[in-house]
């Protein structure tokens, strides 16, 4: 890892423990590991043209359902924000930077546009993670939900009832609709994920564990993360040759689980023992 690529780290790791976080700058710094070129001057490019969309924005809006309608014209009708089916294939659809650019993206990269846009301009806002289709919010979420409204950016902002959002649900998973989805997603809960669907890409993809790395390592550097993505970074370091590393990484792992599942403590201890012998 070059000097650079270990800076942007650091400040990705020091942004996701601030008391605050910034949501985009967690998102564009994920794209300073798909796009080295990307650098500060591309970042700053992009929080630029975020604060341009939301100085486009009427004055004077007020109301959950006004704000709903001034993005949806703005970043759907007027500016082409969507998604179809052919971006859940492009790593640059999970880019912030890369979304901001084509106008596509899924919907999680989506509605991040809409949410910083619209909280830029003092909208009362708010992301969505329903299971399998991300939406965004307007409104308070602690009050009445008939005060609340949801909009899907990846459908360029077609407003929804609660039936539509149950629809989502079940088209996507098969679970049945449950109101407590529609909490507010915090930016961390954001960020991860979003790194996230950038592993489940890669995974697909045998040739690019390169992504599926840096996206666990990201992962591994916000203050709460699946505890399994341990052992998963152990498996690529072994998968791309670096056996002693994660051979190391797999008997540290098996440590932390035998208290729980000795069982899967010994299997990962003789999976460490594989990736060891593959140094003689």
């Amino acid at each position: 890892m070059d000097e650079q690529s270990t800076d942007w780290r650091r400040q990705f790791a020091e942004e996701a423990r601030a008391g605050r976080p910034d949501l985009a700058l967690l998102c564009l710094l994920v794209g300073t590991e798909a796009d080295p070129a990307l650098g500060q001057d591309g970042i700053d490019a992009a929080q630029i043209e975020l604060d341009r969309l939301a100085g486009a924005l009427p004055f004077g809006v007020t109301g959950a359902d006004a704000w709903a309608g001034a993005l949806g014209e703005l970043l759907g009708a007027r500016s082409g924000f969507k998604g179809g089916e052919a971006d859940y294939q492009r790593l640059e659809s999970s880019l912030l930077h890369e979304v901001l650019r084509r106008g596509r993206g899924l919907p999680i990269l989506l509605s991040v546009v809409w949410i910083e846009v619209a909280r830029r301009a003092g909208a009362p806002v708010y992301g969505v993670a329903l299971p399998g289709h991300f939406v965004v919010g307007f409104g308070d979420p602690s009050g009445r939900p008939e005060d609340q409204v949801l909009a899907d950016p990846f459908a360029g902002g077609r407003l929804l009832t609660g039936d539509d959002a149950g629809a989502l649900v079940a088209g996507a998973t098969g679970a049945p609709f449950d109101p407590a989805m529609l909490a507010p997603a915090g930016p961390l809960e954001i960020v991860l994920r979003i790194l996230n669907n950038i592993r489940a890409w890669a995974a697909a993809r045998p040739e690019r564990t390169d992504v599926q790395l840096w996206a666990v390592e990201l992962s591994l550097l916000l203050p709460s993360h699946p505890a399994r993505l341990r052992y998963e970074h152990a498996e690529l370091l072994v998968e791309r040759g670096d056996f002693m590393r994660g051979a190391v990484e797999m008997e540290e792992y098996a440590e932390v689980v035998a208290a729980v599942e000795p069982g899967t403590a010994e299997t990962i201890r003789g999976r460490a023992r594989s990736a060891r012998a593959m140094l003689n």
